[in-house]
């Protein structure tokens, strides 16, 4: 499988005829589009910015993917801030959705979008991402720990963290699946198996990250309440992932494992 990757300027990633072109012109057999304004609570004060990137481009990418000189399926990276988090169980597919904030409405209009302008559109919602690049929550942590003894972090909101590094190899494999005769549309949940706080989630990147070599600190569990933040967030993220598993045969490995190997890559990088 090739990949071809397009720019991440905000042009490409809100400008119609530019994301036309720059589709048409790599000529794939599936389009992913994970471009995203991904600033919870910057996007509060900048709505425009929000709705340009999350809702019109991904409404654009699902255009240009369907259009009649390219026809190719196109999946699409989305969000469980669509949801209130009010729900004790984890969210299924077919849940009502309740954003709140300004991100939250933009994922979602982008999911609707998508829907509405591709028949094979397929919109993967995750949650809690980390990786060994770009800014998240692990990263934060073990820069955190390199100079204190002890981390506050929240022990009220739980959900699936989920390693980008999984996600790209479940992308993959779906991506190969639409564009090889499964064609579908549809929306499904994509997330780390097992379930977390925050503060657990902190606690197994710092044993981790002990077991190699890398800094540690305690974990001081607090409310949301104690660290409050612009735009609320869900207290309930989990997400079922079932449908994915039953369509495609997708399902992520336990996120406790893949914590340790995206904390080993970032221990051994720093």
């Amino acid at each position: 499988m090739r990949i071809v990757v397009t720019g991440r300027h905000k042009q490409v990633a809100s400008d119609p005829a530019t994301i036309a072109a720059a589709i048409a012109a790599a000529r794939p057999d599936v389009v992913v589009s994970a471009a995203a304004y991904t600033a919870v609570d910057q996007a509060e004060s900048e709505p425009d910015g929000a709705q340009a990137v999350n809702a019109r481009g991904a409404g654009a990418v699902a255009v240009a993917a369907a259009a009649q000189a390219l026809g190719v399926p196109v999946l699409h990276l989305a969000t469980d801030y669509v949801f209130d988090g009010r729900k004790p169980e984890p969210y299924v597919e077919s849940d009502t959705t309740g954003p709140s904030g300004v991100y939250d409405r933009t994922k979602l209009a982008g999911e609707q979008a998508v829907l509405a302008a591709h028949s094979c559109g397929v919109v993967l919602r995750t949650a809690w991402v980390y990786s060994p690049f770009g800014h998240n929550f692990a990263k934060t942590m073990l820069r955190l720990a390199s100079n204190r003894d002890e981390v506050r972090v929240v022990a009220d909101q739980i959900g699936n963290p989920t390693s980008a590094l999984d996600i790209a190899d479940a992308v993959l494999a779906v991506a190969g699946a639409v564009a090889n005769g499964g064609r579908t549309q549809g929306i499904f949940h994509l997330a780390g198996t097992g379930e977390a706080s925050w503060a657990d989630f902190a606690e197994a990147i710092f044993a981790a990250a002990a077991a190699c070599g890398g800094p540690t600190a305690r974990v001081e569990r607090i409310a949301t309440a104690d660290l409050p933040t612009p735009t609320a967030r869900p207290a309930n993220s989990r997400l079922n992932c079932d449908k994915l598993a039953h369509s495609f045969g997708v399902r992520l490995p336990d996120w406790r494992a893949s914590t340790e190997t995206v904390v080993r890559r970032l221990v051994a990088k720093h």
